[in-house]
């Protein structure tokens, strides 16, 4: 479910009827199921609009399936505030479960407080509530101390009145953020939110759930951090947004502004289709189960049901998970530093851009470690300096260009090796923010003359990536 921003009312997407007719759908294909969930993740939809869903999905399965026997659960956050007045609503319409939360997790882009709800339905004549508020009081004291050492995000605990216009969901809300954070680029925030309003609106008005939240906020990030074209066209995100809006991840909603789609089809190469996701899928032979299993086998990974499938979902990443990178993203709250001894090898402190950057080495017999400001990075050590690579034979003395980052990010892959000849719109390296691939490519023809990053450092925008010598 997902509410639309109060100066857009349609006559039909996420309006109850759009709700029914997806459960009606559901019915008549004949799938079984025992019970039904609503799922609000941003928290954006209005109390009248779950009452009535709700209450007509209790009289269509009652009367489908026999009174009480499918059960119905309502899920909300309470990022913009209106969660405790939705789960009123979806009680009062039927539902058998609600999802509620402990303190200090509770409210913002969490679930509303236990205690929370229990003291707006505490004393309703229609309902009784079998709960111990002081074994609640309790609980949650302890849960505080527990959760005491990790570092909860600021975002994640205020009602942001702004996810009404640009529903984003809590989960994401704070993934992204932290995403930023690690990227230094955090101060975008707000206008990456700005500029999802639009985006959303324009897309087709997808429910603000994974994936299509995730390609929401990486079209925002792009326009607000990139800019436009200078035609004022947006830079489309290839892989998510500028895909859903040519009909690749299913129908919209609402079909997507005309102008978006052409700039998707001629940026992307691709045309727009009205295909089946399971048939565009069946027809991609990378996600099949004979090209997985291959892919494990070639990377001594065990072949399994579980490894095939995060092989073809996940690609590169699930390859890598499978491996051994698996990074927990558990983030603590920073203790305090002790002052560094003279002499301890170690740790050192770098000077970048006149930022002090903290870096730690660890050895572990020749596999070594560098732990950056808290993030940690495998490292190849070499005696001495590299020698300058000797340029070969016919290349060009041509002046070297800058290839920059137009976007804060991590260096995912190295394409283009040091000395290679490389055509104009040829990728150099590969970046990924916010969960987002963005291929960096070479502006004209030439030879490359130094890539500057390796792979895994983390860069801001406008940095150099590498110098390319023109032919």
């Amino acid at each position: 479910m997902m509410g639309l921003a109060p100066n857009l009312h349609e006559d039909y997407a996420h309006t109850p009827k759009f709700y029914i007719d997806r459960l009606n759908e559901i019915i008549a294909s004949g799938i079984p199921f025992d019970s039904l969930a609503f799922k609000d993740a941003s928290g954006t939809s209005r109390p009248a609009t779950v009452y009535e869903t709700v209450k007509q999905a209790r009289a269509i399965l009652d009367s489908t399936f026999g009174k009480g026997t499918r059960e119905i659960q309502f899920h909300t956050h309470d990022t913009a505030g209106g969660a405790i007045a939705c789960n009123l609503a979806a009680i009062r319409g039927g539902a058998d479960v609600i999802d509620l939360a402990m303190a200090p997790l509770s409210g913002g882009t969490c679930e509303a407080d236990i205690l929370a709800m229990f003291h707006v339905l505490d004393g309703d004549p229609d309902y009784t509530l079998d709960i111990n508020p002081e074994k609640v009081l309790g609980v949650e004291k302890i849960f505080k101390k527990c959760m005491d050492k990790y570092f909860m995000p600021p975002e994640s605990m205020q009602v942001s009145p702004e996810i009404i216009f640009s529903p984003m969901p809590g989960g994401a809300l704070t993934a992204n953020t932290q995403m930023m954070r690690d990227n230094n680029c955090l101060d975008k925030y707000d206008l990456a939110i700005e500029e999802m309003r639009e985006v959303v609106a324009r897309g087709g008005f997808g429910t603000s759930v994974t994936p299509v939240s995730q390609f929401y906020f990486q079209q925002a990030f792009r326009n607000a951090v990139m800019g436009k074209n200078a035609d004022g066209s947006w830079k489309m995100d290839p892989k998510g947004y500028g895909k859903m809006v040519l009909g690749y991840f299913g129908k919209t909603p609402v079909e997507p502004d005309p102008v978006l789609v052409n700039w998707a089809r001629e940026q992307l190469g691709m045309e727009p289709t009205t295909k089946s996701v399971v048939e565009i899928n069946d027809a991609n032979p990378e996600l099949g189960i004979k090209f997985n299993t291959e892919l494990l086998k070639k990377n001594g990974l065990e072949v399994t049901e579980e490894n095939i499938f995060i092989a073809a979902a996940c690609g590169e990443k699930g390859i890598n998970f499978l491996k051994g990178d698996k990074p927990m993203g558990i983030r603590y709250k920073e203790a305090e530093k002790p002052a560094v001894k003279a002499g301890n090898k170690g740790v050192y402190t770098a000077t970048v851009d006149g930022r002090a950057v903290a870096v730690e080495v660890a050895v572990d017999g020749k596999s070594y470690t560098a732990k950056v400001n808290g993030k940690s990075y495998n490292v190849a050590v070499a005696e001495g300096a590299a020698a300058p690579a000797t340029k070969a034979a016919g290349a060009s003395s041509g002046a070297a260009s800058d290839l920059t980052s137009p976007l804060p990010g991590t260096v995912m892959k190295i394409v283009a090796a040091e000395g290679a000849d490389v055509a104009a719109g040829e990728t150099i390296l590969v970046l990924e923010a916010m969960k987002m691939e963005t291929e960096i490519k070479a502006e004209k023809a030439g030879r490359v003359a130094q890539i500057l990053v390796a792979q895994g450092a983390v860069v801001a925008a406008g940095d150099v990536l590498a110098k390319i010598e023109e032919k």
